[in-house]
Order: structure tokens, then sequence, then C-alpha cells
């Protein structure tokens, strides 16, 4: 069976940096894209990144500049660097991997809490 399992969230002050691990065990044959999301209490879970096939990255407009998308295929690990990380970003973030035929995964999720 498959199974994402994250890493790395915490509580940080704004201005700081996180990095976020997703580590992959389990076979899977073909990945589609692999992404980040990310929801805060009383809101729908939104997508914060995404990291396709052919290594094209994607970002929602309020963390571009400031978050990173990564993978090491290598390892089965998907990443995100956080940095200047602010009170709108506290939330709790999802891995996501989409298999080549639609099937999705996701992870358990990782409580990122930044403060003022």
């Amino acid at each position: 069976q498959v199974q994402l399992v994250e890493s790395g969230g915490g509580l940080v002050q704004a201005g700081g940096s996180l990095r976020l691990s997703c580590a992959v065990s389990g076979v899977i044959s073909s990945i589609n894209a692999m992404s980040w999301y990310r929801q805060a209490p009383g809101t729908q879970r939104g997508l914060v990144a995404t990291i396709t096939r052919g290594r094209f990255t994607n970002y929602v407009d309020s963390v571009k500049g400031r978050f990173t998308i990564s993978r090491d295929n290598a390892k089965n690990t998907l990443y995100l660097q956080m940095n200047s990380l602010k009170p709108e970003d506290t939330a709790v973030y999802y891995c996501n991997v989409v298999r080549g035929d639609g099937m999705n995964y996701w992870g358990q999720g990782t409580q990122v809490t930044v403060s003022s």
C-alpha cells in the first residue's frame, strides 16, 4: 500500500522558515503530479504548489516568491521550502500525489503555525 508521511511542521515566528517533507512509501508506477495543499480552520482545502511529472511548478499567488516545491526521486520525497512566513500561512499542510490514472493519495497533514 502507498503511504505519504509528512514532517517538518511546527511553530515559527513571522519572517522565519520551515521545510516540509513528504516521504512516499510503496510502489507507484507513475506519478502525474505532486502537490502541497493547506487548510485553515473554517476554510476549504486549497492548493499551494504543484510539481508535475515534467518538473513544471505552479504556485498560488500568495506564496509565489516565498515557497519552493521540489522533489527528490531517489529519496521518494516531496519538499516545500517556506521562507518569509506570514501569520496568514498558518494552516494544516497536506501532501498529495496524483497517479497517472488519476488516483489520489493524501498525507495525514502537518500543522504549521506562524506567530506575529
